[in-house]
């Protein structure tokens, strides 16, 4: 039999630019991410040739126009290609992508989540089974925003995660070591000796702080250390890796997928890998990340999406990687959940695993309709 590409070509693609509420105008407030509010978002659709549609959110930084444009160039990329074909399309993309579009790393992701979608579709099974399934339920950590203010707020969402039956809670701390240290002592006192408890100050230590830190994290149980440098301080992360005892969990903003995933792995920089759907590559990206850690016996935990559309598509890969130990959701769950008419389903601190063809994501286009600034 021959293979007719001509149904499976991406015919149209529509990029949709959504409004949030409540917006700072201040940039550098925005930036702060202190939760409380519906962030903008970008909603990408693909559709081939025979009228098959996939779709995939996409994330919007702090200005959601600028965000949309920076898609653009791979909407003319994506246009007229099959979409079984996703092995050309990112090679062919790194070669147009390093001569002259250097895109931000979270402009691929949706474009392949949207592909998988439609291959889900057309071969009639959910995504995860096309990947390999291997469970149909994944236990679910929260993290905390950054909360101003003092101990009293990460106080309270722990002991709610923990009575809520979640399987942990990471703290996303102010990034003052004296204040930090507190902190981490007083939720831990919260929670009790046993609950799972993880730290993440997203780059706000030097070397010699984070060390202060670890030192105390290990004394206090905690599960791991998360960015407790500046991303790309590769050098610093190596020696808290040798020195710690605490796991030292790295990569989420690395660009190029696992090629930009290998380095930190062979140099001995990280204990565990990050990735996720939006920011590194879409599924087939994670996908590969995920394999290579476990070729080298690493953990690939999957980092936050923020919108809870995308979390189900991070929760898909969960489902079929087996050096996977959560799924993670920014607390409080309410914040990010928008845009679909069935929500993340979760039981006893477990998400089950959507098993629909394809993505099986029920939009809510009502909503998103409503919420569109821009058609691109």
């Amino acid at each position: 039999m021959t293979y007719d590409p001509s149904p499976n070509q991406i015919s149209e693609i529509a990029i949709r630019v959504c409004r949030g509420d409540g917006q700072q105008t201040d940039v550098t407030q925005s930036a702060k991410l202190r939760g409380g509010q519906r962030r903008p978002f970008l909603v990408l659709t693909l559709t081939t040739a025979d009228g098959t549609t996939g779709t995939s959110f996409g994330f919007s930084t702090l200005n959601p126009r600028t965000a949309g444009e920076g898609m653009v160039p791979l909407k003319q990329f994506f246009l007229g290609r099959d979409v079984y074909e996703r092995e050309r399309a990112a090679l062919e993309f790194r070669k147009f992508d390093r001569s002259w579009t250097l895109s931000p790393s979270y402009t691929y992701g949706p474009f392949d989540n949207a592909m998988w979608d439609i291959i889900g579709k057309k071969s009639g099974v959910s995504v995860s089974r096309l990947l390999g399934r291997f469970r149909d339920h994944v236990p679910v950590y929260v993290s905390s925003m950054f909360h101003a203010g003092g101990v009293d707020a990460y106080l309270r969402e722990a002991v709610e995660a923990k009575e809520a039956g979640f399987q942990g809670y990471k703290i996303h701390p102010g990034g003052d070591v004296t204040e930090d240290l507190e902190l981490y002592a007083a939720v831990r006192e919260a929670v009790g000796p046993d609950f799972t408890l993880m730290s993440d100050p997203v780059g706000a230590y030097t070397y010699n702080e984070a060390m202060i830190v670890g030192r105390e994290l290990e004394r206090l149980n905690y599960r791991w250390l998360e960015e407790p440098v500046h991303d790309v301080d590769w050098h610093s992360q190596k020696r808290l890796r040798e020195q710690l005892d605490i796991p030292i969990v790295g990569t989420e903003t690395s660009p190029w997928g696992n090629r930009g995933t290998s380095a930190a792995i062979a140099n001995g920089q990280v204990d565990a890998v990050r990735a996720d759907v939006s920011w590194r590559g879409g599924i087939t990206e994670v996908m590969k990340i995920g394999s290579l850690a476990d070729a080298f016996g690493m953990r690939c935990e999957l980092h936050s999406c923020i919108y809870h559309a995308l979390e189900l598509i991070n929760l898909q890969c969960a489902s079929a990687m087996t050096n996977c130990s959560y799924f993670e959701l920014l607390y409080p769950l309410d914040d990010y959940d928008f845009g679909l008419k069935t929500g993340i389903q979760i039981s006893d601190g477990y998400a089950t695993v959507p098993d629909e063809r394809g993505l099986g994501l029920d939009y809510d286009w009502d909503f998103i309709d409503n919420v569109t600034e821009a058609l691109l």
